[in-house]
């Protein structure tokens, strides 16, 4: 079994309301079995929210309010879904297809806090759990 960040199969999730269809990552879904998964949104966080980027260890949107605990929540959530999905279906989790740099699913690289669209060496809350 797979944990995918659902944007990427096309659910509306992301900040803005939109999402970030990837057509492979479809193709992949149809042969594998999956849960879908938005940490902001199952921690609950509204779509579509201000954008949020990680700034000194905490997930803080453009408005400067702190949502960590939002974060928090919701990878704790995909988390206990993703393991009681995968026992029900006698499966181990072998692996995970998150949107790059998210502050919730990024791995190795996310904004730098700066709501520049700038980039710096990190990991989103998820991926960091």
């Amino acid at each position: 079994m797979y944990i995918i960040s659902g944007c990427l199969l096309g659910q509306n999730c992301r900040y803005n309301g939109g999402n970030n269809f990837i057509d492979w990552v479809k193709a992949f879904s149809r042969k594998h079995n999956y849960i879908p998964v938005c940490p902001e949104v199952e921690g609950g966080l509204e779509t579509p929210r201000p954008p949020v980027e990680i700034r000194d260890g905490r997930a803080v949107n453009r408005e400067g309010s702190d949502v960590t605990e939002f974060f928090r929540r919701g990878c704790e959530m995909v988390w206990e879904n993703s393991c009681r999905r995968a026992q029900e279906l006698g499966e181990e989790i072998e692996g995970a297809i998150l949107k790059a740099n998210s502050p919730s699913c990024g791995s190795g690289m996310i904004y730098d806090g700066t709501f520049s669209r700038q980039l710096t060496e990190g990991d989103g809350f998820l991926t960091a759990f």
